[in-house]
């Protein structure tokens, strides 16, 4: 009752015509609904802390791609040249993580069903062998890239040929000129480090490093560098050829078999008049490789070391490690011919069928892609033919096979 008469007299006093029966419901309601929830609710939406370091981090990643952005932006206006080195380092880093991915699921589904390497399918058995190749050869660029800034010394060991204008230091920004002085100052640091050739232009400087094929993997050379690189390649191991070539001429007399002295001599002499040997000219001298004198156990050191520059692997080790080397390397292509048979030639990409027949020996990069299956096919019939004692045979198909083919010679 008083509290009627105060409400009945608040409204007489203000004019108000609002009715009390209304006005007490209302409050009611909201003192329900207050004391029903715990405490009042506020006006403002408060969300939870999960949602507030969802909102926090969608945040610093927007702006992150923003600032990303801006900065590509920034060298593709001010440094177009060293743009296209940041951009193939970035995806270079990139691809080089996928890889690392791809192996660890590769390597743990290994471990789960206990599977062995030459169990696994064909690409899986080659991503494996190319990535433990790229790590090791990406050590030295993983270590020199750990101090702050050092990812600069990276892009001029990608480069052949940077051209830094000196002129460009004029109106340029504070980060434009920061950016040139870092880039300049490691260029000094490698001039006094590997002693690079340099010449001098107009208002510009020349730089050649010929360090970007022997620090960096695949995965950080530039188209042409992929080119040309391989050609390089090529060209070295094919320097091992005539000398691979010398040694089998050499050891014809010591062969016992009157048979396969005969075989040898012919096969030798149609290499060298550059005819490309049949299938069934290189089986015949099985029995030659897998015992003395040219079986895998037999070989002279000064063979060996040719042998590893045909399969572009460093000769500079002792002869005892060298043998094991080289047959680790071959089993490894023993293995990968049989899990490719099994898959066949058909079923790979044409980049897929060039990179094989390079790691075979053969040049691919100036082969057409039907040559290369080919070629291919007759390497898997020779490999798949021979036994684990024969394995010497395959080691020297790289040059037997691949001297005289149609278009490598160049």
């Amino acid at each position: 009752m008083a509290l009627s008469r105060a409400l009945w007299a608040r409204a007489a006093v203000w004019g108000s015509a609002v009715t009390p029966g209304l006005y007490v419901t209302r409050r009611l309601q909201l003192g329900r609904s207050g004391l029903a929830g715990g405490t009042p609710r506020s006006a403002k939406l408060h969300l939870s802390p999960r949602a507030d370091m969802k909102n926090l981090i969608s945040y610093v990643v927007t702006k992150t791609k923003v600032i990303n952005g801006k900065y590509h932006r920034f060298l593709g206006r001010h440094f177009p040249r060293f743009y296209v080195l940041y951009t193939i380092f970035m995806k270079g880093l990139q691809m080089l993580w996928a890889d690392a991915k791809k192996a660890r699921r590769i390597k743990t589904n290994m471990w789960k069903h206990n599977i062995k390497f030459h169990q696994l399918s064909y690409r899986e058995m080659e991503h494996l062998r190319q990535f433990r190749r790229d790590v090791t050869k990406c050590l030295f660029l993983g270590i020199i890239s750990i101090p702050p800034f050092a990812n600069y010394l990276v892009f001029l060991l990608i480069s052949k040929g940077v051209v830094l204008s000196d002129c460009c230091m004029r109106g340029c920004s504070a980060t434009a000129s920061f950016h040139i002085t870092s880039v300049m100052f490691l260029e000094v640091v490698l001039q006094c480090i590997f002693k690079p050739w340099s010449e001098t232009h107009s208002q510009k400087r020349t730089v050649r490093y010929l360090f970007p094929r022997q620090l960096l993997i695949r995965h950080f050379w530039t188209p042409k560098q992929q080119i040309d690189f391989l050609d390089i390649y090529h060209a070295l191991r094919k320097q091992s050829h005539p000398e691979i070539l010398y040694y089998l001429e050499r050891v014809i007399p010591l062969i016992s078999d009157a048979g396969l002295r005969w075989h040898m001599t012919e096969l030798c002499t149609k290499i060298q008049h550059g005819t490309h040997p049949a299938i069934h000219d290189i089986l015949a001298l099985r029995n030659c490789f897998s015992n003395y004198p040219l079986g895998m156990n037999q070989l002279h050191a000064w063979q060996m070391k040719a042998l590893s520059r045909a399969m572009l692997l460093t000769p500079y080790l002792p002869p005892l490690l060298l043998r094991h080397r080289l047959k680790t390397h071959t089993t490894v292509i023993h293995q990968l011919d049989k899990a490719l048979a099994k898959l066949g030639i058909g079923q790979l990409t044409a980049q897929e069928v060039k990179s094989a027949c390079y790691l075979r020996g053969l040049n691919s990069t100036h082969v057409a892609e039907e040559r290369c299956r080919t070629w291919l096919g007759e390497w898997l019939q020779i490999s798949c033919s021979l036994k684990e004692a024969e394995l010497s045979l395959l080691l020297h198909n790289v040059v037997l096979l691949s001297t005289n083919y149609i278009g490598t010679r160049r």
